[in-house]
């Protein structure tokens, strides 16, 4: 399937001909899809750089940044140390290739390339937190202080290195200093949820529950969307003989991830200590489906049949662990009991004297040869609660599930590892502005469907091959629906030939450049479609929509203030040296046409707004972009009258609230800022309400 995309790509798109390819071009494409997230779509433009001229290093570099987005770090390594054999010094392919190799668990590559990045530009944070990080995860506590240090000293208000540490500590057993460090961070970064959520941890191996239950409490007003600190409280709670409240954290969180084994699994279990069996089945039910080989789910699941008065169910469930574990004594007494019930006398007593016999023979040590995949262990730790997730001890089958110690080491580091940067807190950034598109991202919670009249009526008439839709939550192209766009370029092309003054086939290969990210043809053809037909207002929406992302990313380019594109905030500038004395000041003459540059662009960009309102003045997503161009701007009070007339027209329209919200705290209106915050999150925006928590905090 992937040959055959390349030879479509390759037969229908003259400019990625390897005789003809304008490899500037291309790879500038390809870094515009990267830009915007379009990670698969990116790597076939670089595949292109890279066939016609091999010997380049920035597109193995840029294809390593998309692979590394799609979690395949061995291409990406392989891919920087491509890079770095044609150009050495560029610095960020060892970033990206540290990276990679950390993410693989090879720490001791990934030291070499953080240090050897550190010698092109010493004292880079991003890569002395990764340093840090993976002498930890290589064990070599002492290089890591070492680290610890010269980032503390370099960068004494950053919160993170303070909360790397602490978890370094925690991992080597020293509570104390790892408090220490946690406090540290949390007194210079007090609205960071995972710090919290950390603490919490420290404060729960030391038996402070009190105090690891005040952490959680203050993570989940944070962040009340990360069902990792609703299912430590839960746990906490159940220490302190909260079983309800222990009870209600878990049902959140299933409330927000239906098939969260973990907490299914223990709010079976504390249903069943509180006598809610059947409901306890019904949790028990959700663990087995989804994990058949979860035999201590069929033991309890066994149990609570028994208590029911389904005798049968339960010695179905104790045949399943019985066969698993023929060496579990409680197993045999307890089916015992349930063949007595069913009057199966003969079998009650074969599992009775079996059971017997096992017992004996372990008395008497005679039980060594039982293979240990069969053999329930020895329980350990006689006084705990709980069990780590994968702890498979039969014997541990009554006890609260916690994460496993090393899936919670690795997210104590991940925030600089794994994980894209947006996720590490949520961002106070406006909702993106609507696009006419064929495609968008699914979003569980904000299940809603753009409408407009216009667009609907251009739909019915069927005049492209797929219905338009509006989002502003674009989805990236997959390989088959890339060469699909390149096809119908080709397509497109040919009936603009056959009739040069077809306004919809031009309109229709403008959104396939757009889709694969070629704004300049994607202009050029929406140009077309407005000379053609001036009355045309979804291609005056769409080039406004286009020239405002061509401006982004250039302006991001001009400035070197990429968007982070890895899990690590890379800088996706190749050509970057490390800082130069008295060479901290742009250029007055650059900045100035930067400026110009934008306020043209803008002005543009507004000119297109206003004739799609002058043409279909109930188009409500015009005034919504218009107001985010002006935020932008900086013009607050022209932004806030622009959702104010989209919520005029539509008084459920979320976005709009949210964007008005963040607008007018951004004026000092911090009242009727939080009140339109109230309603975009009542409409479903999330993080509207992680917003009004810090507002009301800091306030």
């Amino acid at each position: 399937m992937k040959k055959a995309i390349l030879f479509i790509l390759l037969q229908i798109y003259s400019f990625v001909l390897v005789a003809q390819i304008n490899t500037d071009r291309v790879l500038a494409i390809g870094r515009n899809a990267l830009y915007f997230e379009d990670y698969v779509l990116s790597i076939q433009y670089f595949n292109q750089v890279i066939k016609s001229k091999p010997w380049l290093a920035e597109p193995y570099f840029y294809r390593a940044v998309a692979k590394i987005q799609l979690d395949d770090y061995k291409g990406a390594e392989e891919d920087c140390s491509l890079c770095l054999q044609r150009n050495p010094f560029l610095v960020q392919a060892y970033y990206a290739r540290g990276i990679a190799r950390q993410s693989q668990d090879l720490f001791e590559g990934a030291i070499e390339d953080y240090t050897k990045g550190l010698e092109f530009k010493p004292g880079d944070r991003r890569m002395l937190v990764n340093l840090a990080v993976a002498y930890i995860q290589n064990k070599d506590f002492d290089g890591a202080e070492h680290v610890f240090e010269d980032l503390i000293t370099s960068y004494p208000k950053y919160s993170m290195s303070y909360m790397t540490r602490g978890a370094m500590y925690l991992e080597k057993g020293d509570t104390i200093r790892a408090l220490a460090d946690y406090d540290s961070a949390i007194a210079l970064d007090p609205y960071y949820a995972p710090i919290y959520g950390n603490r919490a941890i420290v404060r729960y191996q030391t038996n402070d529950l009190e105090g690891a239950l005040t952490d959680l409490n203050e993570a989940i007003r944070l962040n009340n969307r990360k069902s990792d600190y609703y299912i430590n409280r839960g746990l906490v709670r159940y220490q302190m003989n909260d079983l309800r409240g222990a009870m209600a954290d878990y049902d959140q969180v299933i409330d927000m991830d239906a098939h969260n084994l973990i907490a299914h699994f223990n709010r079976g279990l504390l249903r069943f200590q509180v006598g809610d069996n059947n409901r306890a089945i019904e949790d028990f039910d959700v663990v087995i489906e989804q994990e058949p080989d979860n035999y201590m789910a069929y033991y309890n699941r066994a149990l609570l049949h028994f208590e029911t008065g389904d005798n049968l169910g339960a010695v179905r469930d104790f045949d399943v662990v019985l066969h698993q574990y023929p060496n579990f004594i409680p197993g045999y007494y307890s089916r015992a009991e349930a063949k007595r019930k069913l009057n199966d006398n003969a079998g009650a007593d074969r599992d009775y004297w079996t059971a017997y016999e096992i017992e004996q023979n372990m008395k008497s040590g005679r039980q060594g040869l039982a293979s240990p995949k069969t053999l329930a262990q020895e329980d350990e730790g006689e006084g705990e609660n709980t069990r780590e997730q994968s702890d498979t001890n039969i014997n541990k089958f009554n006890r609260l599930v916690v994460y496993d110690k090393e899936e919670e080491r690795k997210s104590k580091y991940q925030s600089e590892v794994r994980g894209r940067v947006q996720d590490r807190n949520v961002r106070v950034d406006l909702e993106s502005q609507f696009v006419i598109t064929y495609y968008e991202k699914a979003d569980p919670v904000k299940k809603l469907i753009y409408y407009d009249k216009t667009i609907e009526e251009y739909n019915n008439r069927m005049i492209l091959p797929r219905k338009l839709r509006l989002t502003n939550e674009e989805a990236a192209l997959t390989e088959d629906q890339i060469a699909e766009h390149f096809a119908s370029i080709d397509e497109f092309s040919y009936k603009i030939d056959a009739q040069p003054r077809d306004a919809y086939a031009y309109f229709g290969r403008a959104l396939n450049f757009m889709l694969v990210q070629d704004f300049t043809e994607a202009l050029s053809d929406f140009d077309k479609v407005i000379d053609l037909d001036p009355s045309f207002s979804m291609a005056y929406f769409n080039r406004a929509v286009v020239r405002y992302k061509q401006l982004d990313y250039t302006l991001a380019q001009v400035s070197n203030e990429l968007e982070d594109f890895s899990s690590t905030s890379l800088n996706l500038n190749p050509s970057s040296r490390p800082a130069m004395p008295n060479r901290n000041m742009t250029d007055a003459s650059t900045a100035l046409a930067r400026d110009n540059k934008r306020a043209y662009e803008h002005e543009l960009i507004v000119r297109d707004y206003d004739m799609v309102i002058k043409l279909n003045p109930e188009f409500v997503y015009a005034y919504f972009n218009r107001g985010n161009l002006r935020c932008a701007q900086r013009d607050y009070r022209a932004a806030i009258q622009d959702y104010n007339e989209a919520i005029l027209r539509d008084p459920e329209f979320a976005e709009a609230y949210f964007n008005r919200g963040l607008a007018r705290l951004s004026q000092g209106d911090a009242n009727r800022g939080i009140a339109d915050l109230s309603k975009a999150g009542e409409l479903g925006i999330i993080n509207a309400y992680n917003i009004i928590k810090r507002m009301t905090t800091s306030n």
